[in-house]
């Protein structure tokens, strides 16, 4: 590989200074909480990191998938001084603020759906998805919630609950909320040999079908819960067929369908919100992460009537919907729009894949690569005929690219699913080099292996 412009590791990870934190961390912070490279960061523009070692890093995490705009982008740090010298924080349900109001009249407008909405905002997106669901069931005036095989929706008592993952999330942490059932989702990459994808499709379906007759009887749910894209479970893309019959169920039976935007929403799929895709109207749509640069803050849009019907006083919370997280919000919204950052997530993906597809044909450890937009993914497996997750050789790759300078997460049911994260502000020189840096850690790590 030629000379790197933008990742410098300058000193073994981690760095003197590093490890001093590290020490401090260890002392005072629990185990539970982890952390992905063993440094600290000290500052941070666009898709560029720097530690407190003067080492320079190549950022495909995004925080988690929270800097779609990138880190410190002028417009929200204008915002945000602004904001601060004006005033902090007086809470909604004391004393209101016009920022909250400008920002969900924004989030209704950009949502999927003619109908009229209604939008209130929370701190994470965990505490969007219990709110939704208190919504659904206050409207409903039903109990059962439905979600999917792989899906995440966070980590408190429902969301946990929710979620269809046991470790690191659930185990041990039991019990969970009741009137909570699974159902199957669709993922393709590991169907039935005899099936070919439609076939398959099909064949979830009808399991649906069959859950809704042995699980639970669809006129007691009150919402189905999906991810357009599942996120944690590994970047799984359903289909557009299997997401509008799940949606044509819910409307048959009156049920609910909450569409879970907090990491594919603002811009990361190429549009405002990945269920954009399949055509559909969700009644809910819970939204967190890249909505606001970095600042915690998430929300619910809805359509009028259903948000309407809890009564005064019945959802809310302290700090829900900040006044700094709005005006982050409101910068992120209005810069999206000037640097048509939906059209630059599509050209990102475009880019990522035609790369993800020459490795598919270097290394046949590499099962499946997949993505929408600028959420994409490549999963490793141990041989390509029996699919046999590679979980140690994905970690073993991303530490290879920490020591490069390239800052990457896993995902997935098995923790073997490489996935890209990169906020969409990155340069195409920044993006070539961090997938120049991916593949060679590839290649290392493999080698590693043989030897």
């Amino acid at each position: 590989m030629g000379e790197r412009k933008f990742a410098n590791v300058q000193t073994e990870l981690p760095g003197p200074k590093a490890k001093e934190w590290l020490k401090r961390r260890l002392n005072i912070v629990p185990d539970a909480v982890s952390y992905g490279v063993p440094t600290f960061v000290q500052s941070a523009k666009g898709a560029i990191l720097h530690d407190v070692d003067g080492n320079t890093f190549i950022d495909f995490a995004g925080a988690i998938g929270t800097i779609n705009i990138g880190h410190c982008h002028d417009s929200v740090v204008e915002a945000l001084h602004d904001q601060i010298d004006r005033y902090i924080h007086t809470g909604f349900n004391v004393m209101m603020y016009d920022p909250y109001i400008q920002l969900a009249e924004k989030m209704a407008a950009i949502s999927p759906g003619n109908c009229e909405k209604k939008v209130m905002f929370f701190n994470s997106g965990a505490e969007a998805v219990e709110n939704a669901v208190k919504i659904a069931r206050k409207f409903t005036k039903r109990n059962a919630v439905v979600s999917f095989t792989g899906g995440f929706h966070g980590r408190t008592l429902m969301a946990m609950s929710l979620t269809g993952k046991v470790k690191p999330y659930k185990h041990e942490f039991g019990p969970f909320a009741p009137e909570i059932y699974r159902a199957p989702f669709p993922y393709a990459y590991r169907r039935p040999e005899n099936m070919n994808e439609e076939e398959y499709i099909r064949f979830v379906l009808d399991q649906l079908d069959d859950f809704f007759l042995r699980e639970v009887d669809p006129n007691l749910v009150a919402a189905v819960i999906m991810e357009p894209v599942q996120g944690e479970g590994g970047f799984i893309i359903p289909g557009k067929q299997f997401v509008q019959e799940v949606y044509e169920r819910c409307k048959k039976y009156g049920i609910l369908f909450i569409a879970d935007e907090i990491q594919t929403g603002f811009g990361r799929t190429g549009r405002y919100f990945a269920v954009e895709h399949y055509g559909i109207e969700p009644d809910l749509i819970t939204i967190s992460k890249s909505m606001a640069a970095g600042l915690p803050i998430s929300g619910v849009i809805g359509r009028r009537e259903v948000m309407d019907q809890a009564g005064s006083g019945e959802l809310g919370g302290t700090y829900c919907g900040s006044p700094l997280g709005c005006r982050a919000g409101l910068a992120v919204l209005e810069a999206m729009e000037q640097e048509k950052m939906n059209e630059r997530a599509t050209e990102i993906g475009e880019k990522v894949m035609r790369k993800f597809k020459a490795m598919y044909d270097r290394f046949d450890v590499i099962g499946d690569v997949r993505g929408l937009g600028a959420m994409c993914a490549l999963e490793l497996v141990k041989d390509r005929k029996s699919k046999e997750p590679h979980k140690e050789l994905c970690n073993r790759i991303l530490q290879e690219a920490y020591t490069r300078g390239l800052i990457v997460l896993k995902a997935g049911v098995f923790d073997n699913v490489i996935r890209l994260l990169m906020p969409l502000v990155i340069t195409d020189d920044e993006l070539e080099e961090g997938l120049s840096i991916l593949e060679e850690s590839i290649e290392t790590a493999l080698a590693l292996q043989l030897n």
